[in-house]
């Protein structure tokens, strides 16, 4: 039930600053704000209260009151009134606050003003630097992002090393199968003894397989002709040396258009950060390591792996991976910091019509996802894009 107040949160509160980007809001409520939450206190308190004589959920509000005890209400009542009124406060002062607040209850009894504490970590307010000068200059550095005659002819080589690694291994594992089918055949396998041929298929074939794959390192590779291509790729993949390198071409311009945009981007924002003085609250910096951690776990449950193997099999802890993380985790973080007030700076936002659009094929993909979680995530990327592409054309 709405009601309203009659409060002047900034004289009723006082705000003081504290290290590590948090703020401490402390300060009275009458005792009228709190009688205002009385009846919907008793309502939760005697939701599951079960009496003789009278049935769950109904048990007249005098009886109940002598059951549950006047302390218990009256936390109840504090505890409703200060949620209703943090907001306002907020709103007050024009606090941006992340997650939510440590409350400290200091004074609280019957017909007496609720005392009370409230720290949260907030937005870190900083200045951005001229980013984008820094966007710029980097921007003129931009590297060619086509495929060179010498990139191509590495990556053939390298595909060629791999198709002769594989061969090798299959040959080994041929050997290692017709000798195993030999040690099952005992009569042939003394047989072949008797006559002086051991080592037709057997352990001798493996150490010949063996010498082949040393001296592979330093064979010359295999000539491109239309019919090594062929031994390529998929079965048909492949007919002709230029098919062949026109595919391969096509396939590395695409993958090195990807890795020049990306690296790109990273110097830009990279370049910014580091002339913008944050100061990140540890909210934020758990936040993102905790985004880190499930996109580990979502990726170890696909490939049907636990973590605790996978750690173990690393040979580190949780905590471990927390210290690695942390300079990434800290940099992820300014770096949402810096494009959301660079969005503010110039004014940039999601098209609205896109992130209705891609919030509906993402609650297609995922059901049981929360639409609001989703619609944030979907504006959120949307206005990151849109401020990266700002930057890409200053």
């Amino acid at each position: 039930m709405s009601h309203t107040h009659n409060l002047n949160w900034k004289e009723a509160f006082t705000l003081e600053e504290l290290p590590d980007s948090q703020i401490k809001l402390s300060g009275e409520l009458p005792y009228a704000e709190l009688q205002s939450e009385r009846n919907a206190a008793l309502v939760a308190l005697g939701k599951n209260v079960e009496l003789d004589g009278f049935r769950k959920g109904h048990v007249p509000s005098a009886v109940l009151e002598k059951h549950i005890g006047e302390m218990n209400i009256l936390s109840e009542m504090a505890e409703r009134a200060i949620a209703h009124v943090y907001p306002h406060i907020l709103q007050a002062y024009e606090i941006d606050a992340i997650g939510h607040p440590s409350i400290e209850v200091t004074k609280i009894a019957p017909d007496n003003p609720l005392a009370f504490t409230a720290t949260v970590a907030v937005v870190p307010q900083f200045d951005l630097p001229d980013y984008e000068s820094i966007a710029k200059e980097i921007n003129l550095s931009l590297p060619s992002d086509e495929v060179t005659d010498q990139e191509l002819d590495e990556k053939i080589k390298e595909i060629q090393k791999s198709k002769r690694a594989y061969d090798r291994m299959q040959e080994i594992s041929q050997a290692q199968a017709d000798s195993a089918d030999k040690d099952e055949e005992g009569e042939e396998k003394n047989q072949v003894k008797a006559e002086g041929k051991e080592g037709a298929l057997g352990q001798e074939s493996l150490e010949d397989v063996q010498k082949k794959v040393d001296a592979d390192n330093d064979a010359p590779l295999p000539e491109l002709t239309d019919e090594y291509v062929k031994t390529l790729g998929q079965p048909g993949q492949f007919d002709t040396v230029d098919a062949f390198k026109t595919g391969l071409r096509e396939h590395l311009e695409m993958e090195k258009k990807q890795q020049v945009a990306a690296k790109h981007r990273a110097d830009i924002t990279d370049g910014i950060i580091a002339k913008a003085d944050i100061t990140l609250p540890q909210i934020l910096v758990d936040s993102e390591i905790n985004q880190m951690f499930a996109q580990m776990e979502d990726d170890l449950k696909r490939s049907e792996l636990k973590m605790d193997d996978y750690l173990q099999h690393i040979k580190k802890t949780k905590e471990d991976l927390v210290a690695e993380w942390k300079p990434a985790a800290e940099t992820r973080a300014k770096l949402q910091l810096v494009l959301n007030e660079i969005a503010k700076d110039k004014e940039i936002k999601p098209d609205e019509k896109e992130v209705a659009t891609q919030t509906a094929q993402l609650q297609e993909r995922f059901k049981d996802a929360d639409e609001h979680r989703v619609r944030l995530y979907v504006a959120s990327m949307l206005l990151n894009e849109a401020v990266m592409k700002h930057l890409e054309t200053v």
